[in-house]
């Protein structure tokens, strides 16, 4: 890692802590490659795991396609997910936690086996999946205004937040993740629809590309860790007093509160 990368991974830190946002990293470093952006964030997942953190999980972003086209990239990101990040069902977030948070709902995987890249394929995700649960996953960014661009949004931990698993846990062999639908509601009034294709065209898909990609780095999906799949419609602002349930076909209800 080099010095200047380095002070961009500090930054986003600061930012964290502080609840303010930052620039653009792409603005104070034009050249900022993807592979960059990669190293700042296993640097500040590295620096919370010395901390006392532990890796609960991944998430996919970028999985739809006009995410992809407004940031000008062909192929999703990721992001880490730590035990400290989740909230239960039904729980209650304070906004003030938080930047500039926006909720979106998922199929989350819990793993029963480790999947190492590369070559991994939806039927090997299905197999290594002991249940499916839904999910909703709040985004947040470090950067100001949401600002980001592609380099932004990996450097800054894929905008990773907090995340709500629900408490029906499915097998993925007893439903059709493509077709599973979801009612996406901020209090009480229905925001926006949703269907497993949204994400990639099947949520197993983004799984195995996930589990292919990170072998670049060395990296694989552990067992009994929690993969978010990609949000399957568009993220929602999130405010003090608002109110989430994503309600799916098959998988049941998650809901969160923010105050």
């Amino acid at each position: 890692m080099t010095i200047q990368t380095k002070n961009l991974s500090d930054l986003l830190l600061k930012a964290e802590k502080s609840r303010k946002g930052v620039s653009p990293l792409t603005e104070m470093n034009p050249s900022l490659t993807v592979e960059e952006a990669y190293t700042i964030q296993l640097d500040n997942i590295q620096v919370k795991l010395d901390n006392g953190e532990t890796i609960s999980g991944k998430k996919i972003g970028l999985t739809s396609l006009a995410m992809q086209q407004l940031l000008g990239v062909n192929e999703p990101d990721y992001g880490h997910l730590l035990q400290s990040m989740e909230v239960n069902n039904n729980g209650v977030i304070s906004r003030r936690q938080l930047l500039e948070p926006k909720v979106e709902g998922e199929i989350a995987f819990f793993l029963k086996k480790d999947l190492t890249g590369p070559n991994v394929t939806v039927e090997d995700v299905l197999d290594a999946t002991e249940y499916v649960m839904a999910a909703l996953e709040i985004v947040d960014s470090r950067v100001a205004g949401w600002k980001i661009k592609l380099c932004d949004t990996i450097a800054d931990n894929a905008s990773s937040g907090l995340y709500v698993l629900g408490e029906k846990k499915i097998s993925p062999h007893q439903l059709d993740l493509k077709e599973e639908k979801m009612a996406f509601y901020k209090n009480e009034q229905l925001i926006n629809e949703g269907i497993g294709k949204a994400a990639l065209g099947d949520p197993a898909y983004c799984v195995a590309w996930l589990a292919n990609k990170l072998s670049e780095f060395g990296i694989r999906l552990r067992a009994n860790e929690v993969i978010l799949s990609g949000a399957l419609s568009a993220a929602v602002n999130a405010g003090e007093g608002d109110k989430f349930i994503a309600k799916f076909q098959t998988l049941g209800e998650v809901k969160v509160n923010f105050r």
